[in-house]
């Protein structure tokens, strides 16, 4: 397989251009079957879990279908958590950035004043919570009259999460027909209820069991007492030597503590619950992400469906209660080809658990001697902490090297619109309009990126000439 098939889905040159720069090889299974029907218009019912591809398998079509000249939102994406908002929306952004596609995340948590600025200006796909989209449409600051496709992302966990009702207003407020694509990694009752209610004649593609655990995905289980569960821990870390390490516990207390355990004893690590403050949990995915910090400490529900890439080890500190959150958990690891290590301590109260889940896997679960580090180890292991390892390369790296962005001082308040971006930037010799991308025009900065590695000509001729009649102050800024 190579990326030439993305081209037989019949994608446009844009498109196919930054797939490239994304590194996408070749089309997944669930790519395969979803991107031809989204693509014809047809709804879809997909049954897939995390880390096969499905973001992707919508966001390539959404971006092909979308029409640029078009100002208000012609697609929406509901996610059940603002850290899958943030996900989601960095992935339609990536995919559409060639073709200058706006893709504002909306959720709680954050100024709701802010957003609804932002809804404002030229949008074109819309990714958001669904009580933060209601509150939006309520308040008459997302328009819903040009929304031809409405994505339903994690739809059981949304379900799970209480947000049916907000779900059904969302679909009931869109005029027309849509088309809507459901995503779902099982397909319980309440999800059943859904889709028979609104997406009767849906394409329906399942791909894979839900009992299924990845090829490459190594188990070993410690046993253990609870008095000695962080020893068994830690002793088990020191010999594994993870480089990127999701540890899973069964509440919001037992991440606390050993967050408190961990960083004590040196490693670098974060933590997500229900109850960590939304900006700092964002960060700590980030920085987990970027590899500032090795470990990420989480409950199910708070890293349900963040996807990262290149995890070697999942350990299930405190053994999962029910047989599809193992799957899930270990699911984490062996990604795309690659191997991993899916770790469970398990007490003498979780044994019959284990049992559970073995007879669900068709498989049994080793269990393995737990190591005793010598002193050399553990020195080595907690010196291994202290140093500081290069920053991943993060997705989207290669797209932006041929893009620039700049800031530009004066905004709204200073009456500029995008138009006189264009038509300044425009007038410097060898820039056309397929040169510039995205504008952000705020109240007194606006954001513009200049494609096809021509930023530095555009930075250097807007020193000396004039936007909207006066110079202005205009510097290179951080790109996504």
């Amino acid at each position: 397989m190579n990326q030439d098939q993305f081209a037989g889905f019949g994608l446009s040159e844009e498109i196919l251009e930054t797939l490239r720069l994304l590194k996408y090889e070749a089309p997944t299974p669930i790519q395969k079957e979803v991107i031809p029907l989204v693509l014809a218009g047809k709804d879809v019912i997909a049954k897939s879990q995390t880390g096969t591809g499905k973001t992707a398998a919508f966001a390539i079509p959404i971006c092909e279908k979308v029409i640029w000249e078009e100002n208000r939102p012609q697609a929406l994406v509901l996610e059940p958590t603002r850290e899958l908002a943030v996900q989601v929306r960095e992935e339609l952004f990536h995919v559409g950035r060639k073709k200058r596609l706006k893709v504002p995340a909306v959720f709680g948590g954050f100024p709701i004043d802010k957003q609804i600025q932002t809804l404002k200006q030229k949008s074109h796909i819309v990714v958001g919570t669904p009580g933060r989209v209601m509150d939006h449409i309520r308040r008459d600051s997302l328009k819903t009259d040009k929304i031809r496709c409405l994505v339903i992302d994690e739809a059981d966990l949304m379900l799970d999460m209480g947000f049916l009702d907000d779900v059904k207003q969302i679909m009931d407020s869109i005029p027309g027909r849509i088309q809507i694509l459901l995503f779902s990694a099982t397909i319980g009752e309440r999800v059943k209820q859904l889709s028979d209610a609104y997406l009767s004649e849906a394409a329906v593609i399942e791909m894979e069991s839900e009992t299924e655990t990845a090829h490459g995905i190594e188990q070993a289980v410690y046993n253990t007492g609870s008095e000695e569960k962080y020893q068994t821990l830690f002793r088990v870390l020191v010999r594994e030597k993870p480089s990127d390490c999701m540890i899973f516990c069964g509440t919001r207390e037992m991440v606390n503590v050993l967050y408190r355990k961990l960083s004590k004893d040196g490693l670098r690590c974060g933590m997500i619950h229900g109850e960590v403050d939304q900006a700092d949990r964002l960060k700590t995915i980030e920085a987990f992400r970027d590899g500032r910090i090795h470990y990420l400490i989480a409950t199910d529900v708070a890293a349900r469906g963040v996807d990262f890439d290149n995890i070697s080890h999942v350990v299930n500190y405190d053994f999962p209660t029910n047989k599809e959150t193992f799957v899930h958990r270990c699911g984490r690891t062996g990604r795309n080809g690659k191997t991993g290590r899916a770790i469970s301590l398990v007490t003498e109260e979780e044994e019959r658990m284990k049992q559970a889940v073995e007879a669900y896997i068709g498989e049994t679960l080793p269990v393995v001697e737990c190591p005793v580090p010598d002193e050399q180890e553990i020195r080595s292991f907690k010196n291994s902490q202290r140093n500081q390892t290069p920053l991943k390369v993060r997705k989207g790296a290669a797209l932006n090297k041929s893009i620039m962005r700049l800031s530009i001082g004066g905004g709204k308040k200073s009456k500029i619109r995008a138009v006189d971006i264009v038509g300044t930037i425009c007038n410097v010799e060898g820039i056309g309009s397929e040169d510039i991308g995205i504008i952000d025009v705020r109240d007194s900065l606006t954001y513009v990126e200049i494609l096809n590695g021509k930023g530095e000509m555009v930075l250097e001729a807007l020193q000396s000439k004039p936007i909207k009649g006066k110079l202005r102050k205009v510097r290179k800024t951080r790109t996504y």
